[in-house]
């Protein structure tokens, strides 16, 4: 049956979309959806825990953002260009990458990067396959690299975003975008959750650009969803499967921790590329509760929300964050779906 993308349109007032952090995490705001009453309520995410099931399992993507922005200097000419990685193939040297400004960089142009003894060469120009002089770029990374924030952020990125758009329990590097869900839990909170009788476990997505590109077919159903790699241990399957045989709630922490689990159910895969796609209609295998940011319009994260509180809960909790002048996207606000 098709599914119209005109229902996940709404309007957004610019001043809402959040362009700085927060300087404490946990802070945010917090709408929390009943789905069995209808009920929108309102607190701040610090009091994630007055709303969480009891004993519930809480599943976090730990995932790690790296500072894929490149400013570099053609050594030909010594004109500009931006490398935005996307993705590492096996060998570490090779990766796929968004080349700016592509019409004036050529095959074989070697790239600089602000005295670092840190090359990459322009392999394959279309493809935007690019060669470094190193096959761990980590620490180079570290150096030259920026974050990097979302096309909806319009300013530089800065020392604040190298901790604060990232999770506190980030290990595994390799997205581009960060877990969002996520970034309101402070060490602090994590361990008041535990001492509550909560438990998490982290599996790991690696958030590539495709996330911020919307859905553009009229029936979102032809949609053809992105590619992600993900991860999940076989001993933390079987904790969390435990923990649902044994009657204890699974809170997806973000989106990304949902789509890993329904991706792991429905495969029976706990590592590779997932490119589930959840929009409403969609059967819930392994969340209970869902936590969360205000999404993108059109965005195939917003499509899995209304498949999981509703199409009529969820336009009315938009409606109403706007109305109460929540912050939206990456540094927004949070809500908790029960």
């Amino acid at each position: 049956m098709p599914i119209p993308l005109t229902d996940f349109a709404y309007q957004l007032p610019e001043q809402l979309i959040a362009q700085h952090p927060l300087d404490k995490r946990d802070r945010a705001r917090l709408m929390v959806l009943d789905r069995a009453t209808g009920r929108i309520g309102h607190d701040v995410f610090a009091n994630i825990g007055k709303y969480l099931p009891p004993k519930s399992v809480l599943v976090v993507n730990n995932s790690k953002v790296i500072p894929a922005r490149l400013l570099g200097r053609k050594q030909r000419s010594d004109g500009k260009v931006e490398i935005f990685l996307l993705r590492k193939f096996p060998g570490g040297e090779l990766y796929e990458a968004l080349l700016r400004p592509l019409r004036k960089i050529r095959e074989g142009d070697k790239i600089s990067f602000n005295g670092s003894s840190l090359v990459a060469q322009v392999i394959d120009k279309e493809k935007g396959i690019v060669r470094f002089n190193r096959k761990n770029l980590s620490a180079a990374l570290d150096k030259v690299g920026h974050i990097p924030l979302p096309p909806y952020i319009r300013r530089p990125d800065d020392k604040k975003d190298r901790v604060l758009y990232q999770t506190v329990y980030a290990k595994r590097e390799g997205s581009v975008a960060a877990p969002t869900a996520g970034l309101h839990f402070t060490k602090a909170l994590i361990k008041q959750l535990q001492g509550l009788g909560h438990s998490f476990e982290q599996v790991t997505l690696h958030v590539n650009y495709a996330t911020f590109k919307p859905v553009e077919e009229e029936d979102i159903t032809q949609h053809k969803m992105h590619s992600e790699d993900y991860a999940v241990s076989p001993v933390m399957w079987r904790r969390i499967n435990k923990a649902r045989e044994e009657g204890r709630p699974v809170v997806a922490v973000g989106t990304t921790s949902c789509r890993v689990l329904e991706a792991a159910a429905a495969t029976g895969k706990l590592n590779g590329e997932t490119d589930i796609f959840i929009y409403p209609g969609y059967r819930f295998e392994m969340t209970d509760v869902l936590v969360t940011n205000f999404h993108l319009p059109h965005s195939s994260l917003l499509m899995l929300v209304q498949a999981f509180a509703g199409k009529e809960l969820t336009r009315w909790a938009y409606a109403e964050a706007i109305r109460e002048k929540y912050r939206f996207y990456s540094y927004g606000d949070g809500m908790i779906i029960k």
